[in-house]
């Protein structure tokens, strides 16, 4: 998927949301446990309640990688289904990889050639060369840990180096790789207050921002100081809305919570005209 493809869809559906599928089988409806394979079952419903709100989803592969080969199954199902039922929507495998150049590029094809994700995840404390296989997959996105939400992010990412923040050092490094226009960054919703000085140094990029809601992230700080012209945002919500119910109609209330989270993006776009 091109850049303007998911700019084209968010200004159709006016919203910037992404939906987290991290599926925990001691937290899904039990009923689903019945099921051959309840954690597509699972995602299936979902996606199928909440695809009208959300531009993108997101599992996170450890969530399935813990159940082995039947989990791995399960994530190559669920993708699967998004690109033949919803293929306006954006996809992104959340799995962090980052190696030297030859296994990164064995992750590359596992992701983006086998099972045809748009994005992926990636650690870039290896540097160049175990991120720039990934940016060599034309119209496929690479997405960048800068500033993630965890408490341990001050351990290393915000600390000094050479009079700069470490964070910072990572995005002006990361502007000189090889087709680094093919990066988008994480950057947690808990550090909404970098996202100024993120954006002076990104102002055309997108940014994946996990933390609103569970964690406790503010859409609207959010939104105040990393929105650029072309929306550059892709907010995701993984438990608040997945986990909305345990009962039968837990995907209307997954919906539900998606479509209070779609108004406000909706309300914050149309100010912006």
């Amino acid at each position: 998927m091109t850049t303007q493809e998911l700019v084209d869809q968010i200004h159709k559906k006016k919203s910037f949301l992404c939906i987290g599928l991290d599926v925990d089988l001691n937290k899904i409806p039990k009923h689903l446990l019945e099921e051959e394979d309840p954690i597509f079952e699972f995602n299936k419903a979902i996606i199928d309640a909440t695809h009208h709100l959300a531009v993108g989803y997101k599992p996170n592969t450890a969530f399935y990688e813990a159940y082995g080969v039947q989990g791995w199954k399960s994530l190559e199902k669920t993708i699967q289904y998004l690109n033949t039922n919803y293929p306006e929507v954006f996809t992104i495998a959340d799995a962090k990889r980052g190696d030297i150049g030859n296994t990164s590029t064995m992750y590359a094809k596992a992701f983006f050639e086998d099972l045809e994700f748009d994005s992926i995840t990636v650690a870039p404390y290896m540097g160049k060369d175990s991120v720039e296989p990934f940016l060599a997959f034309n119209d496929r996105h690479t997405i960048l840990l800068a500033l993630t939400s965890n408490e341990g992010a001050f351990d290393f990412q915000t600390k000094d180096v050479a009079g700069k923040e470490l964070y910072k050092q990572v995005l002006e490094t990361s502007k000189s790789w090889k087709n680094s226009e093919n990066l988008m960054y994480v950057v947690g919703a808990t550090k909404a207050e970098y996202l100024s000085g993120i954006r002076s140094i990104l102002p055309d990029s997108f940014l994946l921002v996990p933390g609103v809601g569970a964690q406790g992230g503010s859409l609207q700080e959010v939104c105040k100081y990393g929105l650029n012209d072309q929306v550059g945002l892709l907010i995701n919500s993984s438990r608040g809305i997945i986990y909305a119910s345990k009962d039968v109609n837990y995907a209307e209330a997954a919906a539900d919570k998606a479509l209070e989270l779609q108004k406000e993006m909706r309300q914050i776009l149309e100010k912006r005209k």
